[in-house]
């Protein structure tokens, strides 16, 4: 079981919670500051007094009063009025995070919202009960208005949901749970919805998706090694220790450990003096890609346990402020981060497949066919792997060097951060793809070298990538070796990866 404080949320709590299905529940400590909370704002209602998103509207409205007769139906009317998601809904995993993570933000106590709301988010959680979330909408700075509207819908008994695999009617599937909707109350509408909880959670599942997509493209490399009969000299610790960067001293390690015991590797002047780029830049370059998720994972972590609504409620009603944490730049810029570090290990092993397949570049029959001439092999591997490279170089332009002004200018500077962490979520199934054709590749080379004189590990996942690609000895619709690859790679854990179990 999650308990949810507020403070404490990890990645790794999350990837239970989101992937696993983790039970998550609040902390008493945590409830007992939401309360307090809310008995401000019940204040600020009573005693009339003018606070943004209280007893005002919203955005270009701040200036409009609202009386207390009506703030329950201006909650309501915000909902409905913000959901204009549109195009393909996010896949279960996103919503899933976002309900998480929009429990998570507002047990932090300074949102005025009432504890039930928040129950009934976890209800939905833990009865996997999902938000049909559009993609399409957010600007990324009022928060994620439009798929967070599309988020709080289902709570009040409306909108869609995904249920038991059926997309239906949320108020069928709240019945099936027991579950029972929710009146927005005064400010709850706003709390729910002006948050960074949409980029951030497609973040989180970009992220734990890249972290893995690092450890594979390690011992994919290695296997590429072994194809290529690379020189280990790269991989010395004496190189990387005086570069400084800790993290291409980690991936030489890695590297030295998964080819620990080869005898289709070499030593520099044995073959040859020096190897391309590469692969005698791995270290460098994957260790820079490494630099990159180290930062994300800093950014989505602090995001994860932000308070990002507006206004924000302090000193038990005292302090009422308005402000702008709901404006997601620090998660856009890092979602344009990882779209660039995650790209380049694809644009890196592209070059690896080349160095494969073209007969002018290694002693390999031409292109990996078994009857070059006859037999096209692995060809058209290289063209697919290319057009995704460059692909991705189309989806790694900066999504938050864009900006429009929306609500008649008062909410003139935008952050565009969904949109940057949709991107990098698209880039890496790119790259995941690239690699499992570096993968195909590699086992070709390997069992032509000779599979048993592989180092232990890299045979140890050869044998496993086997049974998932069998070997080239005739064309064939390499497309569904592709994908099954991709998919058994998607499917790995870290552990596997790294072959800890």
């Amino acid at each position: 079981m999650i308990i949810l404080n507020g403070e404490q949320l990890t990645l790794k709590d999350a990837e239970q919670v989101i992937l696993h299905g983790a039970y998550v529940s609040a902390s008493d400590e945590a409830m007992a500051k939401v309360k307090k909370s809310r008995e401000a704002v019940d204040k600020i209602v009573d005693d009339q007094q003018v606070v943004y998103g209280i007893t005002t509207g919203f955005g270009k409205f701040s200036d409009v009063f609202i009386s207390a007769d009506y703030v329950k139906e201006l909650q309501t009317n915000l909902i409905r009025s913000h959901a204009c998601g549109v195009g393909e809904p996010f896949d279960e995993s996103v919503s899933r995070a976002m309900l998480l993570l929009r429990a998570n933000a507002l047990l932090k106590g300074f949102s005025g919202i009432r504890p039930v709301v928040i129950e009934t988010i976890l209800n939905l959680l833990n009865s996997k009960i999902h938000p049909v979330v559009p993609q399409q909408g957010s600007l990324g700075a009022s928060g994620d208005l439009a798929p967070l509207s599309h988020l709080v819908l289902p709570l009040m008994g409306e909108g869609e949901v995904f249920y038991k695999g059926n997309r239906m009617k949320a108020e069928e599937a709240l019945q099936a749970e027991g579950i029972t909707p929710v009146e927005l109350d005064a400010k709850e509408g706003l709390a729910l919805i002006n948050g960074t909880q949409a980029m951030t959670a497609v973040g989180v599942i970009a992220y734990l998706e890249a972290e893995k997509i690092g450890y594979l493209s390690e011992a994919i490399a290695s296997v590429t090694m072994e194809g290529l009969q690379g020189i280990t000299d790269v991989l010395d610790d004496d190189i990387h220790m005086v570069r400084g960067y800790q993290q291409q001293r980690d991936v030489a390690f890695r590297m030295r450990e998964w080819l620990d015991g080869s005898k289709l590797t070499t030593r520099q002047g044995e073959l040859r003096v020096q190897d391309a780029y590469s692969l005698r830049c791995i270290p460098q370059v994957h260790g820079a890609s490494w630099q990159v998720f180290d930062y994300v994972k800093e950014k989505l972590e602090i995001e994860m346990n932000a308070a990002t609504d507006n206004p924000l409620i302090f000193d038990e009603g005292r302090k009422v402020l308005s402000g702008g944490n709901f404006h997601g730049q620090p998660i856009a810029f890092a979602m344009d981060f990882l779209k660039i570090g995650t790209a380049e290990l694809a644009n890196i092993s592209e070059r690896r497949v080349e160095r494969l397949v073209n007969p002018q570049l290694n002693d390999l029959p031409a292109f990996l066919s078994p009857e070059p001439g006859l037999q096209s092999g692995a060809m058209i591997m290289q063209y697919c792997a290319a057009a995704l490279v460059s692909e991705n170089k189309t989806l790694a332009h900066p999504a938050s060097v864009d900006s429009i002004p929306s609500s008649a200018n008062q909410e003139d500077h935008v952050s565009m951060g969904t949109i940057g962490a949709r991107h990098a979520y698209q880039i890496i199934q790119n790259v995941r793809r690239v690699l499992a054709i570096e993968l195909i590749c590699a086992l070709q080379a390997a069992e032509y070298r000779g599979k048993d004189r592989m180092a232990p590990r890299t045979k140890s996942f050869f044998e496993q990538a086997r049974t998932i690609v069998p070997s080239i000895t005739k064309d064939r619709v390499f497309s569904e070796d592709i994908e099954a690859c991709a998919e058994w790679l998607r499917n790995m854990s870290i552990e596997q990866v790294l072959q800890k179990k």
